[in-house]
């Protein structure tokens, strides 16, 4: 299990359909093919046997290791440095136009110093490795064609400008670089049907500029121009890096089954888009100015709307095409990583109820009539049967939204968020004049409110719980400020905010709940502190005019992040990052925190 790289020793590069991670070690040991959700061609994150890697590094006996983007770009460079030399590994994803020949992965070589010798293993196994034989491989004029022998039928072309050969269904080549000298290596989809642009001479050298122009104009897009603005722009890359180019929605994460615990069972599939992040996502994109991304993803939103049931209601989340089924299954024949199983596909969480989505869901098409477009007529008759369905079913218990599997409660967040749901209604249709049972909407808004206050408060604890009868309290509480549900400096927030701190935080890092004493979700096992907690918690202190104790919290959690400025889910118990990675909320989160500390800051005191 010493084999498996640490989670943040990975960089991602991708192409707005799918992405790679790339370890320090010069090794693609992550990328599913051709899209997010697709089944992988290299998952030796998950199993370093069966998985599959492509892997570009020199053959040094002791080597360090440096890796960086170059900046403002989701370009990796991998750096080995040693006394034999020093070499370099360039990886990018070209983007191409839509309709392109897409999802290519280009490598290159490169001795800076002295003379090297590297080695280079395309190994990939398709369909999550379970194709039977894996694979055909043959050698070719440009490379070498790998065919899965599965029902995928997936062919690969990879081109290489050093002859390779086979070695067991496996592409290898053995190269020596002097001092500047470079190979280079393209890994492109062999059923696409067109002519390859790789064809052309000099197409390395093209498509490296060409992305770098594409990365870097992106970035000059954002309007931000506050403190951290480094760690906001990293963020928004690696956000625009988990946007479907294809569909304008964003996945939690690019992963899938690396776990929250070592060794533990709490291994999720994150490749799907969760209603629940759509009002983050669009607050946080058009935030920093990115409207266009925010116009795609409401697109995306609109037309789930379009498909409510026949009740009104809402899924919690979708695949990145809006398909409603995510039926959840074990890969039995991967043993996870570093021995963390099961290792799962699909999320049977969509089939769960989790009131709090149609808050977020309404807050975000709130934010987006104001500083985005006006919506249409017909996503707010959607809209109108969707809080219509939140006042007749606002009382029901839910898994909440840590998406439990221990039974259902009265969460205090749920309740919280059809509260903001019916409110964000109520506020749309006086601002749009919409037509609305407003008499109905103003009773159950009410009747919410002081459902909160009188069931959901612990007068003993001075704190608001988890759940109805609970006496522990929940980091998602941390969002009741946030939300508009409480004023950051009312009384009862604060004294809430005080137990938060004293149960859940730890320095600068939080604890979604206290597995031990909270509602039971279901599964066995710890769990680490959630990053994108840390930073709601950065942006409670922040608004309660806590401003030093803020900044110096925020910059602690942004010592966190991997050496590239990313993060994963969680950091487990010596600061190492588990879960899925790297994950769109926490770097939402970090953009939120930042933008409002920032504007504290600007303000005259």
């Amino acid at each position: 299990m010493t084999n498996y790289q640490p989670i943040e020793n990975y960089g991602v590069i991708g192409d707005l359909h799918t992405v790679a991670l790339v370890g320090m070690n010069g090794s693609i040991d992550f990328m599913c093919f051709p899209r997010f959700d697709s089944p992988t061609i290299f998952g030796a994150m998950l199993d370093q046997e069966k998985g599959g890697h492509f892997r570009i590094a020199p053959l040094f006996e002791d080597v360090r290791h440096r890796q960086m983007y170059l900046p403002d770009t989701n370009m990796l460079l991998t750096r080995f440095l040693s006394a034999g030399g020093i070499a370099e590994v360039s990886d990018f994803m070209p983007v191409e136009e839509e309709g392109g020949h897409a999802h290519k992965v280009v490598r290159r070589a490169k001795t800076a110093r002295g003379e090297v010798k590297f080695r280079m293993v395309c190994a990939p196994r398709f369909d999550y490795g379970r194709a039977r034989s894996s694979h055909q491989a043959q050698l070719v004029e440009e490379g070498a064609l790998f065919t899965s022998r599965g029902q995928d039928k997936t062919a690969l072309r990879l081109r290489s400008s050093v002859p390779l050969h086979l070695h067991g269904g496996d592409a290898v080549a053995e190269f020596t670089l002097r001092a500047g000298e470079t190979a280079s290596f393209v890994l492109e989809d062999a059923n696409n049907g067109k002519n390859s642009p790789c064809e052309a001479p000099h197409y390395e050298v093209e498509a490296f500029k060409d992305t770098m122009n594409f990365w870097r104009s992106w970035v000059r897009r954002s309007t931000y121009r506050g403190r951290w603005r480094e760690m906001v722009n990293r963020s928004a890359l690696a956000l625009k890096l988990l946007t479907s180019r294809a569909t304008g929605s964003i996945v939690a994460a690019p992963t899938f089954g690396l776990p929250e615990e070592i060794g533990g069972v709490r291994n999720w599939d994150y490749r799907f888009t969760w209603i629940r992040d759509a009002s983050f996502t669009l607050y946080g994109l058009m935030r920093l100015g990115y409207t266009q991304e925010a116009s795609g993803f409401m697109n995306w939103i609109e037309a789930r709307c379009d498909e409510l049931a026949p009740d009104g209601a809402l899924q919690i989340m979708y695949g990145i095409d809006g398909r409603h089924t995510l039926v959840e299954e074990t890969l039995s024949h991967w043993e996870g990583y570093r021995g963390s199983s099961p290792v799962r596909i699909g999320n049977a969480a969509f089939g769960q109820l989790q009131l709090d989505i149609y808050g977020e869901l309404m807050d975000s098409v709130y934010i987006y009539n104001k500083y985005g477009a006006e919506i249409s007529y017909d996503l707010w008759m959607n809209l109108t049967r969707l809080i219509n369905w939140v006042c007749d079913h606002y009382t029901d218990p839910d898994e909440g939204i840590w998406e439990t599997r221990g039974g259902k409660q009265e969460f205090t967040y749920s309740k919280v968020m059809c509260w903001v749901a019916v409110d964000r209604g109520i506020r749309l249709a006086h601002k749009r004049s919409f037509p609305a049972p407003l008499e109905r909407w103003h009773e159950v808004r009410n009747a919410i409110y002081q459902d909160v206050y009188q069931n959901f408060w612990n007068p003993g604890q001075q704190t608001f719980v988890q759940h109805r009868g609970s006496k522990t309290v929940d980091a998602s509480c941390l969002l009741m400020p946030l939300v508009k549900f409480i004023g950051p400096t009312d009384p009862r927030w604060l004294s809430t905010l005080k137990a938060i701190e004293e149960s859940l935080v730890e320095d600068s890092l939080v604890y979604r709940y206290n597995t031990a004493h909270a509602s039971s979700d279901g599964l066995s096992g710890k769990e680490g502190t959630f990053s994108m907690c840390s930073f709601w918690f950065v942006e409670c202190l922040s608004r309660a005019g806590d401003l030093d104790k803020a900044r110096f919290f925020f910059e602690k959690a942004l010592g966190y992040a991997n050496h590239l400025g990313l993060y994963s889910e969680e950091l487990g118990p010596q600061g190492e990052h588990l879960g899925n990675f790297p994950q769109a909320f926490t770097h939402l989160a970090l953009i939120s925190a930042a933008y409002n500390l920032n504007e504290q800051f600007s303000r005259p005191h």
